[in-house]
């Protein structure tokens, strides 16, 4: 899927895919991919600039651990996080459904008056 589709809803995916509990960035790119089928494939390029804007927003919290000799940055949902969250789903479910009103509905034929 082109990277331009996804760029209006890139803030709703990143927050959706840490709503069950803290990843850290390649995670959340991964699970991006996991959940839409192989689908969407977020380039780190997007995506790390993308979560530090979230996180001086303060709809994500992020913190350093370590595992093994390496320290990966883990983010979190606050709770400005999780209503934002709800909001990127309303706004999504309203979107689609005044798309799909108009792409799935036949078009009828125009009505041609006679002329006078």
């Amino acid at each position: 899927m082109k990277t331009e589709a996804v760029r209006g809803h890139l803030d709703g995916l990143l927050l959706a895919v840490l709503e069950p509990g803290p990843l850290h960035g390649y995670a959340i790119i991964t699970a991006v991919q996991e959940r839409s089928g192989g689908a969407l494939e977020l380039r780190t390029g997007t995506v790390y600039p993308a979560l530090k804007r979230l996180e001086r927003l303060g709809l994500l919290a992020g913190d350093w651990q370590s595992t093994g000799e390496r320290r990966r940055r883990c983010y979190t949902l606050t709770d400005a996080g999780r209503r934002t969250l709800a909001e990127e789903r309303t706004a999504w479910r309203e979107f689609t459904e005044a798309i799909g009103a108009v792409l799935d509905t036949p078009a009828r034929p125009a009505r041609i008056r006679p002329a006078t």
